[in-house]
């Protein structure tokens, strides 16, 4: 008789955290175990989701209810922290979640206490994150036979998610497709990284892979890549290297499933909307929980490495990312800067890139650009 086990679903972790994702981003909380023979458990639900329907099933079966922030959100509380911290939530619990997660002009008063993230509170933070949704969670500690019917994962399942999504990378799909000012392109698409959905490289011309291979790693904006909105530069940077791979001896660009810096594109919204009320990007997603970048590249240098390429001239102006190809092992014989287009909307953007997260941005060169 066949067994779960034959269809690759049965106690694997990474299947187990995967349907966890999909919980909740549904909006239905899962059963968070430190190991898979704890007796003890913890019901995760993002704060978002939580509303007094849930509120009530989590206090039927659960005890400590309490509210999980990271340190970018307990600091615009008035709780300076870089680590994640809980706080106890008490009856009407939904809408003092609600306010704590998501008001920007919610304070938290000095009497009430921040005690330090456990390890499965930390891991339910991790678990929101892959799900790219608010990273606040409710929790509750429950006994290890509570609500039977809710999806399990560890926290050791959630560790090793990410390197198992790059591991399991493959290619799911390839064909040649030709771009306006690219003709000669194909796409290959891979399966795994990070994201929840697929990964795209796009091989310009015909590179030289025996040597340093111009790539550059673009992460997807579906504002400015499709929509050519005027708050960035990421659909003219996504254009102009086409172009400019075309024109030369061709390249790989790697388009990549990390809306809003690996935020989301839920969440890049929200972050618009504080923009709008005059906060910069950074600030704007720290209110929300968010640190400078979400964002990871060691499954892009996979992606590289199964294309047959070793060694990369990177088409990039922030420096993370040169170090992380190297960190994962390639060669980064040279980097070049990619310049879009200055507007009145993205100036700030482009300073505050610059100026808080390092990128290696020339105002004044663009600048000259725009008089071109």
């Amino acid at each position: 008789m066949l067994a779960a086990d034959h269809f690759g679903v049965g106690a694997g972790g990474k299947v187990a955290v995967a349907r966890a994702i999909a919980e909740l981003r549904a909006g239905r909380p899962v059963r968070l175990f430190a190991t898979a023979e704890a007796d003890r458990a913890v019901l995760v639900i993002g704060a978002e989701a939580f509303d007094g329907r849930l509120a009530e099933a989590f206090a039927a079966v659960g005890r400590g209810l309490r509210l999980v922030l990271p340190g970018p959100r307990l600091d615009k509380l008035g709780r300076p922290s870089v680590e994640p911290g809980c706080i106890a939530l008490a009856a009407p619990a939904a809408p003092q979640a609600a306010l704590l997660a998501l008001d920007v002009e919610a304070a938290l008063p000095p009497t009430v206490p921040v005690t330090p993230a456990t390890g499965r509170e930390r891991a339910a933070l991790d678990l929101l994150g892959l799900a790219l949704v608010l990273p606040a969670a409710v929790v509750a500690d429950v006994a290890a036979d509570a609500a039977p019917g809710l999806l399990t994962a560890t926290t050791a399942d959630i560790a090793a998610y990410r390197k198992a999504r790059v591991e399991t990378l493959h290619v799911v799909g390839r064909a040649r497709v030709p771009l306006e000012g690219a003709p000669q392109t194909e796409f290959v698409v891979f399966r795994g990284g990070e994201g929840l959905r697929d990964q795209v490289a796009i091989i310009v011309g015909r590179p030289d892979l025996s040597g340093p291979v111009p790539v550059r790693l673009h992460s997807a904006c579906l504002t400015g890549d499709l929509f050519g909105s005027l708050k960035c530069d990421c659909g003219d940077q996504l254009r102009d290297t086409a172009r400019l791979m075309a024109e030369g001896a061709g390249g790989i660009l790697l388009y990549l499933d990390q809306e809003g810096r690996g935020n989301g594109i839920a969440n890049k919204m929200r972050a618009y909307h504080l923009q709008s009320e005059g906060y910069d990007t950074f600030d704007a997603d720290a209110a929300l929980g968010f640190g400078l970048d979400q964002r990871r590249f060691d499954f892009a240098a996979e992606m590289l490495r199964r294309l047959g390429v070793r060694t990369v001239r990177l088409l990039t102006n922030n420096p993370q990312k040169i170090a992380a190809l190297a960190a994962a092992g390639l060669e980064v014989a040279g980097d070049e800067r990619v310049l879009g287009r200055p507007t009145a909307e993205n100036a700030g953007y482009l300073a505050a890139k610059r100026d808080r997260a390092g990128h290696l941005i020339d105002l004044a060169a663009l600048a000259a650009r725009a008089d071109d």
